[in-house]
C-alpha cells in the first residue's frame, strides 16, 4: 500500500519543497513506496518555482526540484494524504483550524522525526534570512526526513 505524504510550509517556495525534493531521494533509497508532494498554507506563491536559494543548497547536494511548483493546501489533501507534516507550529494551527475534524490525527509538526525534538521543534523560515538559513534548513530537514523513512520502514514490519 502506497503512503501519502504532504509536506506544509507557508508559501511553499523553501521548506516544504525542499522536504519533497529531499524525501523523494531518502524513500527511494529506503525502498518505500510512497507519494509526497508538497503546499503552502498561504497562496501568494501560486505556480511558481522554489525559491532560487533552497534550489542552489539542494541541488549541492543532489536533490531534484525540477518540477516543483507552489500551491495552497486544498480541502481534498486533508482526505487524500495519510500525513500532513508542518513545517512549524503556525502552519500547523492553521492546519488545524483548517482540518476536517475526522481528518486532524494526520497532522504533525514533521520535527518530531528529528532526532533533536522536542528540543528542535521546527525548521525555521529562511526566506528573509542569508545563505546560512537555508543551510540549517536543509540540514534539518535531511535527519528529519532519516527519521521518517525509519519509523516508515518500522510500519511496514
Amino acid at each position: 500500500m502506497t503512503k501519502k505524504l504532504l509536506f506544509v510550509c507557508l508559501g511553499n517556495i523553501c521548506r516544504s519543497p525542499t522536504a519533497h525534493a529531499v524525501m523523494r531521494d531518502k524513500a527511494k533509497l529506503a525502498e518505500l513506496n510512497i507519494d509526497i508532494d508538497s503546499a503552502g498554507t498561504h497562496a501568494s506563491h501560486r505556480a511558481e518555482a522554489p525559491d532560487v536559494r533552497s534550489i542552489r543548497e539542494g541541488t549541492k547536494f543532489g536533490y531534484d526540484f525540477s518540477h516543483l511548483h507552489a500551491r495552497p493546501i486544498t480541502e481534498q489533501d486533508f482526505s487524500h494524504y495519510d500525513m500532513i507534516l508542518a513545517m512549524d507550529q503556525n502552519n500547523l494551527q492553521v492546519l488545524q483550524q483548517r482540518c476536517p475534524e475526522q481528518h486532524q490525527h494526520k497532522l504533525q509538526l514533521f520535527m518530531q522525526y528529528h532526532p533533536a525534538y522536542p528540543t528542535q521543534q521546527e525548521v525555521p523560515d529562511p526566506y528573509y534570512g542569508g545563505a546560512r538559513g537555508f543551510s540549517l534548513v536543509l540540514q534539518l530537514i535531511e535527519a528529519g526526513c532519516d527519521g521518517l523513512c525509519l519509523h516508515l520502514q518500522r510500519q511496514k514490519t
